[in-house]
């Protein structure tokens, strides 16, 4: 094995499922806008699609299933072939995650479990609003396209393009933060 091969070996054993956990954490999710209107929708979803992240120089790719309600949620990340690689959940108010390899972590929030799992927090309060095409509470930049929807959002941190809408629902975005690139392709709102 060469010297570059086991290094990148020992990186990716340093933080077993790091990556994933990098992913599924993604999912969760934590200026002047020009004025949105009030989405009608309610805090209740479920999502499923594809996803592509790239981070600190490796990329990965799998399907996503997110199910949202006011008290619990829950978030399945899968590979392409359909193996669980990591499920987090939030439970009254505890954020648990659980890897492919049994490994199970806790946190308040999510951002606390982003810096457990990976060693930095990562901004994702605003996730469940950005991929219904609206800001989340506080400060924020938007755009709008042609048809009067969200063509870009910055927020947190974070840049969100809409490069396609299926009728009035985000089907394709990119959420970029420095160093951090994720491309959702969402397949099925219900």
């Amino acid at each position: 094995m060469s010297r570059e091969t086991s290094a990148r070996a020992a990186r990716r054993s340093a933080r077993p499922g790091a990556f994933a956990a990098l992913a599924a954490a993604l999912a969760l999710a934590a200026c002047a806008a020009p004025q949105l209107a009030p989405s009608p929708e309610p805090a209740e979803f479920e999502l499923a699609g594809r996803f592509a992240v790239s981070w600190r120089g490796e990329a990965a790719s799998g399907n996503i299933a997110w199910r949202r309600a006011p008290g619990a949620e829950e978030l399945l990340i899968t590979s392409t072939l359909g193996q669980g690689v990591a499920r987090i959940r939030r439970t009254d108010g505890e954020f648990i995650l659980s890897t492919a390899d049994n490994r199970e972590y806790r946190a308040p929030d999510a951002e606390r479990l982003t810096e457990q799992v990976l060693g930095f927090r990562l901004p994702l309060a605003g996730l469940a609003d950005w991929v219904r095409a609206r800001p989340a509470p506080g400060p924020s930049r938007a755009r709008l396209d042609g048809e009067g929807r969200l063509a870009q959002l910055e927020q947190s941190g974070w840049t969100i393009e809409y490069l396609e809408y299926a009728g009035a629902r985000p089907a394709r975005l990119r959420l970029t933060y420095p160093g951090i690139d994720l491309r959702l392709a969402i397949a099925e709102w219900r």
